[in-house]
């Protein structure tokens, strides 16, 4: 029969089932209706493992425990931090050892006991030595590993990888891998950038970072009827890399001017290199002519090829000369990058 009892009525008697399974509406699924997802709460270090010498310490902290989908939620609290000792090593061979959190409960596992405590658990030493996995019926998450070397091999080291996280619905998970089943606008941390699932696919949101570079100084303006780099001392390139949409937003502005004749004109542009050519032209630069402009220019550059390397490199153009700085000008530059995400 189904748990319809609704929470929280006086007169309403609940099984610790019922009880967890309301417990369900405090968790993020499991890819299922009816199941939770177990995990640490995530921050201020709970449940954290340490080791010096043979002593292992699993930090105080706070999880969500499920034995299946359907059993609802079970709430652990280790109030303070607990000691474990560590198994001495083989004298030739490695081992992978496994510290895991438990929940006892008579009712699923028969074990007589309604408890939760952290539970240490060796494992076979081998020349390609593999995690333990804890038989019977347990109720549990796994916090750590600890690898141990042979004896004299170096000490032992722990990581915390295996350790699963879980947030309230609707919170941003921390995790190498994507949760199960999602639903359209949920967000997902893979360790390296914040995923959004758009109803197909998981989409970066916002990875990548604008870039900026300021000109330092005047060109001399040596040649004219060309366009020339600004050395990188004059007005450092930009490199950035193309992000999975293949698009960029590149926009170049600056002081502008040439008055050495009724037609002399002063360009500033760009041009790119590396895993994307351009070259400078009147598509992306600005320019004055017979007079100064203050302007910028904004381009949408697409087609890129995703995760290549791309280099711009400011660069100007005049068709004559006069003296720089109060004839022939192009100053207080900046040329930028806004990688679109997708």
């Amino acid at each position: 029969m189904a748990d319809a009892l609704p929470k929280f009525i006086d007169g309403l008697s609940y099984t610790g089932l019922s009880l967890r399974r309301g417990d369900l509406l405090t968790g993020m699924h499991d890819g299922t209706a009816t199941g939770g997802r177990a995990g640490v709460r995530p921050g201020g270090g709970g449940l954290g493992v340490t080791l010096a010498g043979n002593t292992i310490t699993v930090a105080a902290g706070v999880a969500f425990l499920q034995y299946q989908s359907g059993q609802g939620l079970y709430r652990a609290c280790l109030a303070s931090s607990s000691n474990l000792t560590l198994t001495s090593p083989h004298a030739t061979l490695s081992r992978i050892d496994l510290v895991y959190l438990r929940v006892w409960d008579t009712v699923v596992d028969a074990s007589g006991m309604t408890q939760a405590d952290v539970v240490y658990l060796a494992g076979t030493p081998a020349s390609s030595p593999v995690a333990p996995t804890p038989t019977g019926t347990q109720i549990y998450i796994p916090l750590a590993t600890i690898t141990v070397p042979p004896s004299g091999g170096g000490s032992a080291s722990v990581s915390t990888a295996v350790m699963p996280y879980t947030v309230a619905p609707g919170g941003i998970l921390p995790s190498s891998s994507a949760p199960p089943n999602p639903y359209i606008g949920q967000y997902w941390d893979d360790g390296s950038s914040l995923r959004r699932w758009n109803g197909s696919a998981w989409r970066p949101v916002s990875p990548f970072a604008p870039q900026s570079t300021d000109q330092v100084s005047q060109p001399s303006f040596g040649s004219v009827g060309v366009w020339v780099d600004f050395t990188s001392a004059q007005w450092p390139p930009i490199t950035f890399v193309v992000p999975p949409s293949g698009m960029a937003w590149v926009t170049i502005g600056a002081a502008t001017q040439n008055t050495n004749t009724p037609t002399a004109t002063a360009w500033a542009s760009w041009r790119a290199s590396g895993g994307y050519t351009r070259v400078p032209s009147e598509t992306n630069g600005v320019c004055a002519m017979n007079g100064r402009t203050y302007a910028s220019r904004r381009v949408l550059v697409s087609g890129m090829t995703a995760g290549a390397s791309v280099t711009l490199t400011p660069n100007w153009q005049v068709s004559s000369a006069g003296t720089a700085g109060s004839i022939t000008r192009i100053s207080d530059g900046q040329l930028s990058v806004e990688p679109v995400a997708g």
